[in-house]
């Protein structure tokens, strides 16, 4: 844990650190490349190879894609107030998708010119549900459930095989997924982009993964669509004199326990009294939680406590962090928010934790990390369609703008644009 003290000699030295922080190591691309290689080069002899290196599951072509059947089985077992949960997460989460989804329009925006824009929903995408250590439930609705509300006909989940858990395979289902391929990392992210003899490539590929599917993802990105480059978890929470330090301290918990150890959470406060308040809190919580060997990985190497003077130089230091997450507990969140210049997403007030974001509140938690909010928006459901402009000129238009364009060819040395142009209005 590291406090940050405002007035410090080096407090911008040490800000600057942590706003540099990397979504992935040098040597997690390396090894994403190599892999990739091996895909492209040995197509589905290397995705056995690898299935059995790197996630111990012997599988031949047939059995790189689970049966639907079997997987109905599987998430049959679950609670029944499991199940109920999962659905209404997802029925929250498509309404929120539908209200944002990108609606054709045309209008005349000069005399004789129509212009707009047509929006055509992807055929096949890829979603990345994650194994790991925790079944990513939420992950699934979060991806899968958001590209069928777009319209999307074929959603192929990519998961490693041994991520069978029944909530998983239940989410799967209800959210729309039409088929499972059960190869997991580098491997799977690079066949579904590819393609193989038995894999057919998808259009895009969205969802988090660990530094070497992130690696991946950015590798492929051309060859494939990709929703955004997304490191480790993090989660920013701006705090005053009002917060409550057992609510604070819960919440940056929620992202230490994550799993790879990387994660950061991060205060910033202006109160001074709320850092050993928080800090107290931190470890008494620590003590009640059951990752608590990757949840002390963070508290020694990834938890900031920064004061600031005020609320404006506290949402500086957010916006030049720009935060996978951001809650605000101060006594005016929303003045505050109006203030942050870039986020994943931001949680308004103490009643708004950021695992309600992560579950069931609307938008899609896939969301950008290690300073990328300046540059990337996270995933949305304009995300799964593709989008094309439509341009419509009359004849007295085209004359009227012909020598505009014809002008233009001249200056760029392109004579057969300008004459396309003007061939149609030459007397």
């Amino acid at each position: 844990m590291k406090k940050i003290i405002w007035g410090s000699p080096d407090f911008k030295q040490q800000l600057q650190a942590l706003y540099e922080r990397p979504a992935f190591p040098p040597a997690a691309e390396e090894a994403a490349r190599q892999i990739i290689a091996g895909v492209r080069e040995r197509g589905d002899a290397a995705l056995t190879e690898y299935a059995e290196r790197f996630d111990h599951a012997r599988l031949t072509p047939e059995e790189f894609f689970m049966p639907l059947d079997e997987a109905k089985k599987i998430a049959a077992t679950l609670p029944a107030a499991d199940k109920r949960a999962i659905r209404q997460a997802l029925k929250q989460v498509s309404a929120f998708a539908k209200l944002t989804i990108p609606h054709n329009w045309m209008k005349t925006v000069r005399p004789g010119v129509r212009a707009g824009e047509k929006f055509t929903p992807m055929e096949r995408v890829g979603v990345y549900i994650p194994g790991g250590t925790a079944p990513l439930v939420s992950t699934v609705i979060h991806t899968a459930g958001i590209a069928h509300a777009a319209g999307v006909k074929d959603i192929v989940a990519i998961t490693p095989p041994g991520n069978m858990h029944p909530a998983v395979l239940y989410a799967m289902l209800q959210a729309g997924v039409t088929s499972i391929c059960r190869l997991g990392g580098v491997y799977g992210v690079a066949a579904a982009a590819i393609g193989t003899e038995t894999v057919k490539p998808v259009e895009k590929i969205c969802g988090p993964g660990n530094a070497y599917v992130t690696a991946a993802k950015k590798l492929l990105y051309g060859e494939v669509g990709i929703d955004l480059v997304a490191g480790p978890s993090e989660i920013l929470v701006i705090a005053d004199h009002t917060a409550n330090p057992r609510f604070v301290a819960a919440d940056l918990l929620s992202q230490a326990e994550h799993g790879s150890g990387l994660e950061h959470a991060v205060m910033v406060t202006t109160d001074p009294a709320l850092v050993d308040k928080v800090e107290a809190e931190l470890y008494a919580q620590r003590d009640t939680l059951k990752r608590q060997e990757t949840i002390d990985k963070v508290l020694a190497n990834g938890i900031f406590l920064i004061t600031a003077p005020d609320v404006e130089t506290a949402a500086k230091i957010a916006s030049d962090y720009a935060p996978e997450h951001l809650e605000i507990h101060t006594e005016n969140p929303d003045a505050a928010a109006k203030k942050i210049t870039a986020a994943g997403a931001i949680f308004l007030g103490q009643w708004t934790p950021e695992p309600i974001g992560d579950f069931c509140a609307g938008p899609s938690h896939v969301l950008p990390t290690a300073g990328s909010a300046k540059r990337f928006n996270g995933l949305e459901t304009v995300s799964f369609f593709r989008r094309t402009s439509l341009i419509k000129y009359t004849e007295a238009a085209l004359k009227r703008e012909a020598e505009i364009a014809h002008r233009f060819g001249c200056m760029e040395l392109l004579d057969g644009h300008a004459r396309s142009a003007t061939i149609r209005v030459e007397k």
